[in-house]
């Protein structure tokens, strides 16, 4: 089968479509025939080798799947063969740039009906952040403020709706070209990050959601009401600061698993949440969707690698 592999660590050229024997599943996994695959930062950062995880090489890249069950290991009792699914390969995020990937079924679930292959891509790995970001460490409840950081991108697009559908009062950072698109996915108030300093537009909210990390998360915690909480998937942040403010400072790695992309994937068929999906790849362009991570020019939403119709 082809598959993406890097066999060192280094820029977006170290990539290489690659024949490779067929994978067979483990104890607990599920071997999926991919239709499509996404593209994620942290990707990226496997790629440079900057993963917190151990990552032997050569190794596969990619993580979030969508796909047909095509067979079973020992164990597994939740998925059959012919299953449609999507989710993640495994928790060191690798795998899946792949005619075929296995997965831990815990990481699976059933495909959105309401979502085609590509789209349900896109999902995974930032709708289960930012569930966990507002709903299991943010708690986020009803008459409550939050400031969401990146708000168009592919967490905090997800981060906003779920803010909205939880009652919050939700301001969103963005550049003034996303402004109608952060408001639509239910945004109350869109501060142009460009031009403005949220600081001095926001005080004393209950939350802030960061996908952004660096100053971003370091002006943060003096815009939090005393006992707030800063919730980040992009940086770890600083123990002193949350003390000096008085606030609460959460940082994690996501923990895709079967309960949480199902509820997701409820919400999306019932029209509760919305996907964006942005460049649409081939899998022999996977490096080209890295040099989009490094910088180089794509439309708005997740790039994704379509694999197979």
């Amino acid at each position: 089968m082809k598959a993406v592999r890097i066999h060192r660590f280094g820029s977006p050229e170290v990539i290489s479509l690659d024949d490779v024997p067929k994978p067979e599943p483990g104890r607990g996994e599920v071997v999926v025939r991919v239709n499509a695959a996404g593209i994620g930062p942290w990707d990226a950062l496997i790629r440079r080798g900057k993963s917190v995880l151990p990552q032997p090489l050569p190794l596969i890249l990619g993580s979030d799947i969508c796909g047909e069950v095509v067979s079973l290991g020992p164990g597994v009792a939740n998925l059959k063969v012919g299953d449609q699914v999507f989710g993640v390969t495994n928790e060191r995020f690798t795998g899946a740039y792949a005619e075929y990937a296995v997965a831990k079924a815990s990481m699976l679930a059933p495909k959105p009906k309401t979502l085609n292959h590509t789209h349900a891509a896109s999902v995974p790995v930032v709708a289960v952040t930012a569930w966990q970001m507002v709903v299991d460490f943010a708690q986020l409840s009803s008459g409550q403020s939050v400031l969401i950081h990146g708000g168009a991108g592919n967490v905090g697009g997800y981060a906003v709706q779920l803010a909205k559908r939880a009652g919050a009062v939700v301001i969103a950072t963005a550049s003034v070209e996303n402004d109608s698109y952060v408001r639509r996915l239910g945004a109350d108030g869109v501060i142009d990050y460009r031009a403005r300093r949220f600081e001095e537009r926001v005080k004393e909210v209950d939350v802030v959601i960061d996908t952004v990390g660096g100053e971003t998360l370091d002006r943060s915690y003096g815009v939090l009401k005393r006992g707030g909480i800063v919730v980040s998937a992009a940086a770890q942040p600083s123990k002193e600061k949350a003390e000096h403010y008085g606030v609460r400072a959460v940082f994690f790695l996501v923990q895709v698993t079967t309960q949480r992309l199902t509820m997701i994937r409820e919400m999306l068929e019932a029209g509760a949440l919305q996907s964006e999906v942005g460049e649409v790849l081939w899998l022999d362009e996977a490096r080209k969707g890295h040099e989009m991570l490094e910088g180089a020019p794509h439309r708005r939403g997740k790039i994704v690698i379509k694999v197979a119709d």
